[in-house]
């Protein structure tokens, strides 16, 4: 089972968040097999009761989110996100030095096809000079960089770092393929190393602040430990 009662950082009557691990939808799609696995039908198993989404966080992408245990508090809990009161961190390693700032260029959207306003503010915490060479790039630094998104947009930290040529590690879909081949070479892992690993929001029922962490996965620390001293030529 993907889901068990160690993914549970926060349960009550009203409410439950968890640790979603990577490559787990948060609900079912229309191009899913009857029998695919998805958070809300995990955590509903696992629980006994119904589960209802309250926002939203890409099946590429683990870490904390919550679900609620009821339309009303589903509701309560979503507007809150919708009104920008709920605080959220992210952890990814990228490549290069971003440094610290706030990324405001427009974001594609791509179920209406035009760009939206979006804010990222972000921080670097960590960073290592690697021995990988290819193309016009020599000695590729790597960083554990933490970041905020103001706004809620598609894609939005994934397309954010690419445009700023920091691309985040594992992403197939916005990022550098070529280091994203060299990583899994190097380290075996082949995932988005994108974490949203900390929610602070108002509770639905008692209006006390909750906050929520899910802890770094090891993927991390292997990839950085990994890529410090890996050797690959310049092509």
């Amino acid at each position: 089972m993907l889901i068990s009662t160690e993914n549970i950082i926060y349960q009550d009557e009203s409410l439950i968040a968890v640790d979603k691990p990577v490559d787990l939808p948060v609900h079912k799609n229309d191009f899913m097999p009857a029998d695919a696995d998805y958070l809300t039908k995990l955590v509903g198993q696992l629980t006994g009761k119904a589960v209802f989404p309250v926002h939203r966080l890409d099946s590429k992408t683990s870490g904390v989110i919550v679900l609620a245990f009821s339309r009303e508090v589903a509701g309560v809990l979503s507007k809150q996100f919708e009104q920008r009161q709920v605080s959220k961190s992210y952890l990814m390693l990228c490549k290069g030095v971003p440094g610290e700032g706030v990324f405001d260029k427009d974001v594609l959207i791509k179920k209406k096809k035009k760009r939206q306003s979006a804010k990222t503010a972000y921080k670097t915490i960590r960073s290592i000079e690697t021995a990988i060479c290819y193309k016009q790039e020599e000695h590729v630094s790597i960083s554990l960089v933490m970041a905020k998104p103001e706004t809620g947009r598609w894609h939005q930290l994934r397309q954010h770092f690419a445009m700023n040529r920091t691309d985040i590690l594992g992403d197939t879909q916005h990022g550098d393929w070529t280091l994203n081949k060299i990583m899994t070479e190097a380290t075996g892992i082949k995932r988005l190393l994108l974490h949203a690993s900390s929610l602070e929001l108002t509770h639905p029922v008692t209006n006390e602040k909750i906050s929520l962490e899910a802890k770094l996965p090891e993927a991390y620390e292997i990839v950085l430990e990994c890529l410090t001293a890996y050797q690959y030529p310049l092509v």
